[in-house]
């Protein structure tokens, strides 16, 4: 399936990842339609950032992707929806439970809908390595069970079903892209590696963070978007679900370690019982199998941890970047 040419939507793509897809997007020669967020401040989010001649290109809708009106009205015309609008951060999913269900399984409901009512030719839903929960053994492959270890994952989980069940119901051509920990320039301030980076770049004495004994596998954003736009142009078969990893994985402290080599600022690693997840809600390890992607679109991230989180201490070095992050706070 080509991109170039083609008429796409991206919804969330005001977010972190949402607006490097639709940079990649605009290399790839496709004709993109963004569905951001309405507020009153007209704020695009991430999108202002990008250089103004390449916004130009694009199509700005306005809207809430709860509401099915507006994201019918932000599909029409399109024939490629990438579906990126979601609640993530898992601590605020303790706090605003009914919100997560609203936005994540309700907002896929809607683009799904749509989609259908639309005859839009494929749709790429987006989900997460959270739907594994701890890996009950690694590298994860796309056969592991679910775990839904807190609201987030449970809502990813009845999204990423939904979407299925259009493929079984309704033959609708949906795939599901499953990346797992995403990171870069533009992250919000509540993931970990924006956390670790502001907290040494503004001089903090102390590092604080929450459990450091998990490991993650970190994937470059830039290398997130090549995934995406690779399984949308893939011969996949409809309601395949991929992976995209690195099937490497580090610690929480060996992260914090290595940030702090690359910034060349020295902090104590701190606990902080309040970033701390209840125990059964911790991911203790994720460690994706990229062997899927590989085998149907002949391309894996290229991008090895060290090369991307230069990269990325780079850009919040810039005092622009890093004056734009609450670093004092802890972010949920």
């Amino acid at each position: 399936m080509k991109l170039s040419g083609k008429r796409v939507l991206v919804t969330g793509a005001c977010g972190f990842i949402g607006s490097h897809l639709v940079e990649r997007l605009l290399e790839e020669g496709s004709e993109v339609r963004a569905f951001v967020c309405y507020n009153s401040f007209n704020s695009w989010g991430w999108l202002d950032r990008i250089p103004s001649e390449a916004l130009k290109s694009v199509e700005v809708v306005n809207g809430d992707i709860r509401d099915p009106h507006g994201v019918r009205k932000a599909i029409e015309g399109s024939e490629t929806v990438f579906h990126l609008a979601a609640l993530i951060g898992i601590p605020y999913s303790y706090r605003s439970t009914e919100s997560y269900l609203d936005t994540n399984i309700k907002g896929t409901l809607n683009v799904l809908q749509a989609a259908r009512d639309l005859s839009i030719e494929r749709v790429v839903v987006t989900s997460t390595s959270e739907v594994y929960g701890t890996a009950r053994y690694a590298p994860i492959d796309e056969n592991h069970p679910r775990q839904a270890q807190s609201p987030y994952a449970a809502t990813k989980i009845a999204a990423d079903s939904l979407a299925e069940s259009f493929v079984r119901s309704f033959g609708q051509d949906v795939l599901i892209a499953r990346p797992f920990n995403t990171y870069g320039p533009r992250q919000s301030a509540r993931a970990i590696i924006p956390t670790i980076i502001t907290q040494l770049l503004s001089g903090k004495r102390e590092l604080k963070l929450g459990a450091l004994h998990p490991t993650r596998d970190f994937v470059y954003v830039k290398d997130t978007v090549e995934g995406f736009v690779r399984i949308a142009k893939s011969g996949a078969k409809p309601g395949t679900d991929i992976n995209i990893a690195t099937g490497q994985e580090i610690s929480v402290r060996a992260l914090a370690e290595t940030i702090a080599g690359i910034t060349g600022r020295g902090a104590e690693i701190v606990r902080d019982d309040d970033r701390v997840r209840a125990s059964g809600s911790e991911v203790e390890r994720l460690c994706g199998s990229v062997e899927r992607l590989k085998g149907l679109t002949g391309w894996a991230p290229v991008r090895s941890l060290s090369e991307g989180l230069r990269e990325t201490v780079e850009w919040f070095s810039v005092r622009e970047n890093l004056n734009g992050y609450k670093h004092g706070i802890y972010n949920i």
